[in-house]
Parts: structure tokens; C-alpha cells; sequence
């Protein structure tokens, strides 16, 4: 298996519907096994209710979800790590700075690895996922720079109901770009 880490701050929102997103949106048979994380999360049994609500408008399974603290042994074991902020990716290279090159925000690795023109010019499967990791960290210094708020994804923890739910639909927005620069993770036959 190949794991995708989201990382946000609680892993109460952003992570949390990220990582559901992709496990909704992969095919049959794929061996991306999103996951998530948060900064300054504590291990919690079960999704917070709204969060739930959100996903399952989308599509999504709420169930057996457990929330987590970021620790270096869930960032060095990640194929990709996919902060929601700037912040979040940081801390997750603090953590375990050899991750570094495997370490984006989510909307920073689509653009990224979506290649120059931003339309899927990227390698998807070809290579598999550490060719596409590494073609998106060489275009880090290449692209042309975009407003750091443009890569992030904001925080809707405290905010009305409708912020959540327009935050869940710009995540699966993203995360449905995401799904075929993984090169699907289906296992050849």
C-alpha cells in the first residue's frame, strides 16, 4: 500500500475530509491508502458531526474514523504528505526533515504535479507516484510563483455551517484532481 497523508491542524475538518474525499474517489482495487493528521490534533474516537454531515453530502464514509497527532513515524512513512496550509506541510518537514521533497500543501501538489500548463501535464502514472512526487518538487523552483493563500486551503473551525460545506466541496474539488495524478495506485494485472 501507498499512503497519502493530509495533514491539518485538529484533524477535525480539513485532514479528515480529505482523506474520505480520496477513499471515495479512488477506483476499486487502488493501493493509495489516504490517511490524516493533525498539528495539534488528540487521539479522539469518531468524526465530529458537522465534518460528517459534509462528507457524506459528498459522497464520503464517516465511519471508524480516529483522530490523531502528525508524528515523524506517520510523515517518514508516507509516500506524499499534503498539508492544508503552509504551516502544516512546515511542520510536517520539521518532523522529519528527509521528507522534504515528498512534503506540499494539497492545492501546491495538484498545481505542481498537473505540470506547466496545469492541465494533467504531469507524468500521472507513468513512474508511479515517487516520478510524479519528484517531477513536482523540481517544478517547486521552475513554476511561476502564486500568492502563498492560493495553495492553502482555509480553516472553516469555528465558522458557520455553510463555510464547512463550501470548504468540504473546494476539497473534493482538489481531490478529484488529485485521484489521477496518483496514477490511480491500481495494481497492474
Amino acid at each position: 500500500m501507498t499512503t497519502v497523508l493530509f495533514v491539518c491542524t485538529g484533524n477535525v475538518h480539513r485532514s479528515v475530509l480529505a482523506e474520505r474525499l480520496l477513499a471515495a474517489r479512488l477506483p476499486p482495487g487502488s493501493e493509495v491508502r489516504p490517511e490524516s493528521a493533525g498539528t495539534e490534533a488528540r487521539p479522539r474516537a469518531g468524526m465530529e458531526s458537522a465534518t460528517r454531515a459534509a462528507l457524506e453530502e459528498l459522497g464520503g464514509d464517516g465511519s471508524g474514523f480516529e483522530g490523531r497527532p502528525l508524528t515523524e513515524r506517520l510523515v517518514a512513512g508516507a509516500a506524499l504528505v499534503l498539508g492544508l496550509a503552509h504551516e502544516h506541510r512546515e511542520a510536517a518537514v520539521r518532523l522529519a526533515p528527509a521528507a522534504m521533497r515528498r512534503c506540499f500543501t494539497l492545492k501546491e501538489f495538484v498545481r505542481l504535479a498537473g505540470g506547466p500548463d496545469g492541465a494533467g501535464g504531469g507524468q500521472g502514472a507513468v513512474g508511479g507516484l515517487g516520478a510524479v512526487v519528484a517531477a513536482a518538487a523540481a517544478r517547486r523552483g521552475a513554476a511561476a510563483p502564486v500568492p502563498p493563500e492560493e495553495d492553502e486551503i482555509a480553516d472553516p473551525w469555528g465558522r458557520p455551517h455553510d463555510v464547512l460545506y463550501g470548504c468540504a466541496r473546494e476539497i473534493d474539488t482538489v481531490v478529484r484532481k488529485l485521484v489521477p495524478l496518483l496514477g490511480a495506485g491500481v495494481p497492474s494485472i
